[in-house]
């Protein structure tokens, strides 16, 4: 165990700073964020997995009750310009929550109610796992990031797939497959098949091949094992599929798999996950602590990941890595994302984040002349 307890626990001097600094950005645009930033000083004197607890405990419960539909009316943006079709499904728009928030399942009508225009939840393995010892979520609240090390901690692919088919939900859910932690990268393929198998009722899956945080996932980036893997999930008639890129590959290598998309007819790629690289600029005293970092920080190099991707392949890039603004979403989009996904921001920007997002998207839209998010997408790829 790396960390100690105490370091779960944020300063009161960071917080400040953090209240000081984002919402003086003009980002503050609905009574509940004005809230939130009320509340966040108090949660953020929890561990964060015990606040991470809590908020799944609270929108779990909301799925319950009558208030799920004015929750959606409240959240929801709900404008034409907005929409997009991938993947044989209609997205009510671009902003969606990333994999790791909602890792079991749980949670996916009440993501939706929230406003946001797609779900991906897991990563799940096709057995139930426990994760790395606790502490492993930290926050860096003076950076605006979080570096998490949870390990894959899931119920497993079979309880995840049960859920799928339970649940209605208005927006596409997608599903984040990945190796399960004591299965060795020979036996991979199966592995992610057996996984996929479970997880049917899904609307697009992602082959996470780049987790930081377990182990023999360094391994499977290669072009032998992912030619393997990919083999084996399409003769499992898996599809659409994706694959999530680590931001730490070289070009060469991201080269490699960019090829295998293109050679399996891969419908999609997500452009980036978390990086164990820690940019010199980082203030937070949590800065040392080992895991994938998260956030603000990831936000420029995400980019230019999406934007090296979609200059090389056909396929859609679904964009992921510091998006807490709109200006960040459109950054995205304009470098060639056709979806953007945030977790971090959530933390700290509370629950009205994808109307902010949204909103300010059209703001967007309508100063620079474009019709629709369509119109917008790639235009500085």
């Amino acid at each position: 165990m790396v960390g100690r307890a105490c370091e779960n626990v944020v300063r009161q001097t960071d917080t400040d700073r953090l209240d000081g600094e984002l919402w003086a950005l003009g980002s503050v645009t609905t009574p509940m964020s004005r809230l939130y930033s009320k509340l966040r000083p108090l949660l953020f004197r929890l561990p964060p997995e015990t606040t991470h607890r809590l908020a799944h405990t609270g929108l779990a419960a909301l799925q319950r009750t009558p208030l799920l539909r004015a929750v959606t009316d409240y959240y929801t943006v709900t404008d034409e310009r907005l929409e997009t079709e991938l993947f044989g499904h209609e997205f009510p728009n671009p902003v969606g929550v990333a994999a790791g928030f909602d890792k079991n399942a749980r949670l996916p009508p009440a993501l939706a109610a929230l406003g946001f225009g797609f779900v991906e939840v897991g990563g799940v393995t096709a057995e139930p796992q426990s994760g790395n010892p606790q502490p492993r979520l930290f926050r860096l609240p003076a950076d605006r990031a979080l570096i998490n090390r949870m390990g894959l901690n899931n119920d497993g692919a079979a309880t995840v797939g049960d859920r799928l088919f339970e649940f209605d939900v208005d927006v596409p859910v997608g599903v984040n497959i990945a190796k399960s932690e004591h299965v060795p990268p020979a036996t991979a393929p199966a592995d992610y098949r057996e996984s996929y198998e479970q997880v049917t009722a899904g609307d697009f899956f992602v082959v996470n091949v780049s987790c930081p945080n377990s182990q023999g996932f360094a391994e499977l980036q290669t072009r032998e094992s992912l030619v393997d893997i990919l083999t084996e999930l399409r003769d499992a008639g898996a599809a659409p599929l994706l694959v999530k890129l680590s931001p730490e590959l070289p070009a060469p290598a991201v080269d490699d798999v960019l090829s295998l998309v293109t050679e399996f007819d891969l419908e999609g790629v997500v452009a980036t996950n978390t990086t164990t690289e820690r940019p010199s600029s980082l203030a937070s005293s949590n800065r040392a602590e080992e895991g994938g970092l998260s956030g603000e920080p990831i936000e420029a190099r995400a980019t230019e990941m999406v934007r090296y991707v979609a200059r090389r392949v056909d396929a859609p890039v679904i964009g992921v890595g510091g998006v807490s603004t709109a200006a960040d979403a459109y950054r995205k989009l304009r470098a060639g994302a056709r979806l953007v996904q945030l977790y971090t921001a959530f933390v700290y920007r509370g629950p009205a984040i994808a109307r902010e997002i949204n909103r300010g998207l059209l703001d967007l839209l309508e100063r620079d002349g474009f019709d629709s998010v369509e119109a917008a997408i790639g235009v500085d790829a």
